[in-house]
């Protein structure tokens, strides 16, 4: 038998790593536990030298406070693709580690960064460079849909690509099942105690679900 993958993340996310699962030929489970919410914020007093956006879905979540003239250091192909779509035409793509991306500006002269991200974040080495912190949306938890239980009844390997994902789908689901982490750092938020557990060797969607595929046997 030939498992599920599980995609909790929130649309229109779920949406994009469900049509890579099926390009894989496996089959894909949507029930996202949390759900994107924008945030009112303001901008700081004083100017940054580029953006730093850490996830597609700050792209999704702007308003016009910010000039699309800015240059943007995204940390990997998807948040760079959305960042683009945002209006944004100077955008350098990280290869998906914040602490890369930061170095990478830093490497480039830039001095400031405005930070765009979610209220759940990783903190990260600023590497000599200021960066305002501005929260712009929050990943509000929802209800799991009947989806849910079904993917757990047919041993689907669940999909955790963030730290919270990772603890609210132990609360929920409990440790005997598998799962993927898109990186070390979530498959350790995750705890112990798993069926079977593995994370991606690259903090990209790709790489985790080239490591799922391993689980799905």
């Amino acid at each position: 038998m030939t498992r599920p993958l599980l995609v909790l993340r929130p649309e229109p996310g779920a949406a994009a790593t469900a049509a890579r699962v099926r390009a894989l030929g496996l089959v894909p489970i949507v029930a996202p536990l949390f759900r994107i919410v924008p945030l009112a914020w303001e901008m700081p007093e004083r100017p940054c030298d580029a953006i730093l956006m850490t996830s597609a879905n700050a792209a999704r979540a702007l308003d016009e406070k910010v000039d699309r003239r800015a240059p943007v250091y995204a940390v990997g192909a998807a948040t760079a693709a959305a960042a683009r779509e945002a209006g944004f035409t100077t955008v350098t793509v990280g290869r998906g580690d914040v602490a890369q991306a930061v170095k990478r500006a830093a490497a480039d002269g830039i001095g400031s960064l405005l930070h765009l991200t979610g209220t759940d974040r990783t903190g990260f080495d600023p590497d000599g460079v200021r960066v305002e912190v501005r929260a712009i949306y929050a990943a509000e938890a929802i209800p799991p849909r009947p989806a849910f239980g079904d993917a757990l009844e047919q041993g689907a390997v669940a999909l955790l690509h963030s730290a919270r994902a990772a603890r609210r789908f132990r609360e929920l689901a409990g440790p005997a099942h598998r799962i993927a982490a898109i990186s070390p750092a979530v498959r350790a938020a995750a705890g112990g105690g798993w069926e079977a557990a593995v994370a991606a060797d690259r903090p990209t969607d790709d790489a985790l679900l080239a490591a799922a595929a391993r689980l799905c046997q």
